[in-house]
């Protein structure tokens, strides 16, 4: 029987056949070739019987044998070819090689005979290579030049036959037919030459024509001048030519201006090459400078008043504010000028050969008509408000101006994108100099700031000024002699202040900032009367801050607007006036007040007032900042000369030195006060105050009044020193000061007899006065000997063989009197006990 299907089907089937350009195609994946065999493969085999068969490899095995032999028959084939274009490579190279030694021969030969033509031309005489670099002149450039020279000459004579034409032309017939073509003819070259022989004819006629101008220039021979009859000539030469380079010139403008607004650079530059032959470029440098169209528009505003809202102005005059910047005007003409500037140097690169020549009449033209003329309204304007405006305006302006020569300069105008040229950057420097030479020339400036500060210093100080001037002076002796002259420069400037309220040229502005910078009412008819508070005769920091700012801003100006070799000088003027107005006039007067004060109460019959000792506490914190303000700033500035600095150092070193004279004056007359004061307190002490005939008395009272007087009195002083000093300083004083009230309590209790009940007060007030005093900030020394007055309560107290044990132990010599008692003091102290005449207390003094 025959299976289902089978006719169809050969016993051993082929495998798949395929070729190169199966391979060749770009879309050709490995992995689809092997499914593409493994499907054929598997499909073969699932009709070669119905129902579900497992799996055979056969079917794939034969089909990918057949697949093998077909890629190794298509291997073969490819190496075949691969071969045989490796030997067509092979013999493409060398017919190459062969080729390029062939050409490489013949261009040495060709170089080879090359040489020796140069070397027969520069050197025929020459044997041979070596004379090669010694040969003449190249007689190939020789003949160049002679032919160049020949037709310079044949142009020279063309030129010439038709001057000559034209003259003839011009002198017989009053016409310039020959010129006007060429005119006509257009192009720059041809306005070149016309302009060229345009002024030659100019010569021509002044030397043979001069009736046309009024001379004799040519020695008359029987009425021929030079050769040429003057009384057959009926045309005025010089009139035509003068219109026709009139005309000429006035078409070359209108020719420039059109392309100016075309915008067509390349027929600017041929017009202003034309021009620069024709008259030096004058005409049409002022042209396109004058006519420009910013100095159209600004000329029409230059005229507008300077308008800026009243609040501004106050602000600008108002010392506590911070400057309110440019005047808007100024600042919107300078932003302008910018941008116009480095619009248009790129356009004057483009239109003018002699760009620089341009660019700088241009600069000079918008800094010395549009800036000069609106800085000089903004600083009139300001100068009718008040002196601080018209610095401040002084300065914003040139602050803002110098930012514009800068970027300028940056930009690089007609070097953009580099910087500009060096004679650019010193027009800009000299166009910046000039505009405010007028203001900042010699002292002129620098006279401005200093009446500036000292009108504001005497109108904050005024009212300051008032109440020292009213106060009660200390009587005449040396202490008014050191005050005389803060007394003078203080009624200097109130003098000053008043004097100036009352000036005619005083604005109404700079009135009223006076005014209110000294809290001084225009209703007050006598200013010098006003009422003024104690609070007002203090020195605060408040107000030497207000100073310090006034001084700061004014050294910035002088910085900026000062010439810099004269900066030492300007802030050696600033130095005098900040050591005499805030040194002497304001910290220095405080001190002869307080000083005069605790002078005053050095023999007080009643508890001193010591209220005065916070006010030297911002005296010495605003001598502090003045001394750091001078050392860091003022001196610095001045490195530049030394003579200046060294005076100024000497200057500064003087002032602080008689700040410190007087605050050291103050304190040890303080000292003195308290020191007074408690040895009069303890002369007040009764003599029965320690001799208590019962106990009742010494548990009623802690210590005796005298102690507690002197205990109270001290630790008030005390938190008003603590006021007043800090730091080492406050050691220092309350050191000194407990040492001294150390001695007079050793010196008080020996005048004093004490039995067993008084030796106990003793104790008490001994502990109530050492407690006090080691209150204070004291040294180890010192704090030692207050110590040491506890040892006399307990001399008061002990029994005699308790005082032979502490006999043992008494000091000598230099020491005694700071750390451990003496025999002398002990011996005085043990003298003052009621009992100092038993057997056992006479045995202990005996002993020493």
């Amino acid at each position: 029987m025959e299976r289902a299907g089978s006719g169809s089907r050969a016993l051993f089937p082929k495998g798949p056949s395929f070729t190169l350009e199966d391979f060749s195609n770009k879309d050709f994946i490995v992995r689809d070739f092997v499914d593409s065999l493994a499907e054929n493969a598997v499909a073969q085999n699932r009709r070669s019987g119905a129902g579900q068969q497992a799996f055979d490899p056969k079917p794939l095995i034969r089909a990918f044998e057949n697949a093998l032999q077909g890629l190794g028959s298509l291997s073969e084939e490819l190496q075949e070819k691969e071969s045989e274009l490796l030997t067509q490579v092979r013999r493409a190279e060398l017919q190459h090689d062969q080729t390029l030694d062939t050409l490489g021969r013949k261009l040495d030969q060709s170089i080879n005979q090359f040489e020796a033509l140069d070397i027969t031309l520069n050197n025929p005489n020459a044997p041979g290579k070596g004379n090669r670099t010694e040969a003449g002149g190249n007689i190939a450039v020789q003949i160049g030049e002679k032919l160049e020279e020949l037709d310079r000459k044949r142009r020279r004579a063309l030129d010439a036959n038709f001057l000559i034409n034209c003259w003839l032309q011009v002198s017989e017939t009053g016409e310039l037919t020959s010129l006007q073509e060429i005119q006509r003819q257009g192009g720059s070259e041809n306005k070149v030459r016309c302009a060229v022989i345009a002024h030659q004819l100019m010569r021509i006629s002044q030397r043979l024509d001069p009736a046309s101008w009024n001379q004799n220039n040519g020695i008359q021979r029987n009425g021929t001048t030079n050769g040429t009859n003057g009384a057959e000539r009926t045309h005025n030469t010089r009139e035509i030519l003068e219109k026709f380079c009139e005309t000429l010139e006035q078409d070359l403008l209108k020719q420039f201006n059109n392309s100016y607004r075309k915008q067509n650079f390349d027929d600017m530059m041929e017009c202003a090459k034309v021009l620069h032959d024709f008259n030096g470029g004058a005409s049409v440098i002022a042209v396109f400078v004058n006519q420009h169209q910013f100095f159209i528009d600004r000329d029409q505003l230059i005229t507008d008043e300077v308008t800026v809202d009243g609040e501004t102005w106050d602000q600008l005059a108002d010392p506590d504010a911070e400057p309110p910047g440019v005047e808007p005007s100024l600042q919107s003409l300078v932003d302008e000028v910018r941008i116009i500037m480095q619009e248009e140097s790129f356009i004057i690169k483009r239109a003018f050969p002699y760009y620089e020549t341009v660019l700088i009449k241009f600069i000079q033209r918008i800094f010395q008509q549009s800036i000069q003329q609106r800085l000089e309204m903004v600083l009139e304007k300001a100068s009718t408000i008040s002196s601080l405006a018209f610095l401040r305006s002084l300065h914003s302006s040139r602050t803002y101006i110098s930012a514009l020569i800068e970027d300028l300069k940056t930009h690089g105008l007609t070097e953009h994108p580099e910087p500009c040229s060096v004679q650019i950057a010193q027009i800009l420097d000299q166009q910046m100099e000039e505009l405010f030479v007028p203001y900042i020339m010699g002292n002129s400036y620098i006279d401005r700031e200093k009446r500036n500060l000292e009108e504001l210093f005497n109108s904050l100080l005024f009212r300051f000024n008032i109440y020292h001037s009213r106060r009660k002076k200390a009587p005449s002796g040396f202490m008014a002699s050191l005050a005389q002259r803060t007394n003078q420069l203080m009624e200097s400037a109130k003098d000053a202040y008043l004097e100036r309220l009352e000036s005619s040229d005083l604005t109404p502005t700079q009135k009223a900032m006076m005014l209110r910078v000294a809290r001084v009412q225009e209703t007050d008819k006598n200013k010098n009367d006003i009422e003024v508070s104690e609070e007002e005769g203090c020195v605060t920091t408040a107000n030497a801050k207000r100073m310090m700012t006034w001084l700061a801003e004014s050294v910035r100006r002088s910085l900026e607007l000062g010439n810099q070799s004269e900066t030492p000088k300007d802030v050696a003027i600033l130095l005098n006036l900040l050591l005499t107005n805030m040194g002497q006039v304001y910290v220095e007067t405080a001190l002869n007040a307080a000083l005069e004060r605790a002078t005053s109460q050095e023999s007080s019959k009643t508890e001193p007032d010591m209220t005065f000792l916070p006010s030297i506490r911002p005296a010495i914190v605003i001598t502090s900042i003045m001394t750091r303000f001078i050392s860091t700033v003022l001196i610095r500035l001045a490195e530049s000369n030394t003579t200046v600095r060294r005076s100024m150092e000497a200057q500064a070193k003087l002032g602080i030195e008689s700040i410190e004279r007087k605050t050291n004056s103050v304190m040890k007359s303080t000292m003195e006060v308290i020191i007074n004061w408690v040895a009069k307190s303890l002369g007040q002490q009764k003599k029965l105050d320690f001799l208590p005939k019962d106990e009742l008395e010494l548990v009623e009272s802690l210590q005796t009044q005298t102690c507690t007087s002197i205990c109270v009195f001290l630790s008030r002083c005390t938190t008003l020193i603590c006021q007043t000093i800090d730091g080492h300083n406050l050691e220092v004083f309350t050191s000194e000061l407990a040492l001294a009230i150390q001695r007079l309590l050793f010196e008080h209790f020996k005048k004093f007899k004490v039995n067993a009940t008084g030796g106990l007060m003793v104790t008490k007030d001994v502990a109530k006065y050492v407690g006090t005093l080691k209150e204070w900030p004291l040294s180890k020394d010192v704090e030692a000997a207050v110590e040491l007055l506890t040892e006399i309560g307990y001399l008061f107290i002990i029994g005699p063989e308790a005082l032979r044990e502490r006999s043992r132990n008494l000091a000598t010599g230099a020491g005694a009197s700071t750390k451990k008692l003496g025999k002398v003091d002990f011996k005085a102290f043990i003298q003052s006990r009621d009992d100092a005449k038993s057997t056992g207390v006479q045995s202990v003094l005996s002993s020493l």
